[in-house]
């Protein structure tokens, strides 16, 4: 059995808080390390504790971050600071401006879920799973909601249906396996689709999870 993941959890809400750590430490997959109240603190427990994984809130007010952003913040600079560390960003916003935000220096090892995600375990479970081992993910709802009012694009490589099918399984971090059983697809055709939207959108194939992720990205982008 492998061992559990160390992480800190961050939230100015100690109801929150706390019931973010009891729910993960339930998993029997996380020992909580840390439980801190706001972004200063959560720097300050990353140094000393050398978690593998921070879940944090995005807005937790004071100190000199910027307003309604000092998770994201703090997600970089402990990102900086400590590379391995993965970060699992908790948000009340659906607009994608913050997941891109999140994401706009790189996305290896960092995720950003709605809060109602606190309620799904295995959504969250397998959000910190994914940042520990350097991986991405964005919430589904986030994608779902800015391909059900992107408009048509006017170049011709536009994705079809089941490749934005597939594009949706990507943002939950999902491997060509996990894609296949939840759309109840062959191995093969799940490679075959990921590569068509690789090559769609001009990257390179990988299959990096934080590649993916990069996909959703650069077609959800303006």
């Amino acid at each position: 059995m492998a061992e559990p993941l160390r992480t800190v959890v961050a939230d100015d809400h100690y109801l929150v808080r706390e019931g973010t750590r009891r729910l993960l430490e339930m998993s029997g997959e996380i020992v909580v390390v840390g439980a801190v109240g706001n972004a200063d603190e959560l720097l300050d427990a990353v140094r000393r504790l050398t978690p593998d994984v921070v879940v944090t809130d995005i807005r937790m007010p004071g100190g000199q971050w910027r307003a309604g952003f000092e998770g994201i913040d703090a997600a970089h600079r402990v990102h900086a600071e400590h590379p391995g560390v993965g970060v699992v960003v908790l948000s009340q916003y659906s607009d994608a401006l913050f997941a891109f935000e999140l994401f706009k220096h790189g996305t290896e090892g960092f995720a950003y879920l709605l809060k109602d995600r606190v309620g799904d375990l295995e959504e969250l479970l397998g959000a910190i799973r994914a940042v520990a081992s350097g991986g991405s993910v964005i919430d589904p709802k986030v994608v779902e909601g800015l391909l059900a009012r992107r408009d048509v694009r006017e170049e011709q490589e536009e994705l079809t249906p089941r490749e934005r099918d597939v594009l949706r399984e990507m943002a939950r971090g999902r491997s060509n396996g996990g894609i296949a059983r939840a759309l109840h697809l062959s191995i093969s055709s799940v490679e075959k689709n990921v590569n068509a939207i690789f090559t769609k959108l001009g990257l390179e194939n990988s299959a990096d999870v934080h590649r993916r992720v990069a996909a959703v990205l650069a077609y959800l982008g303006p």
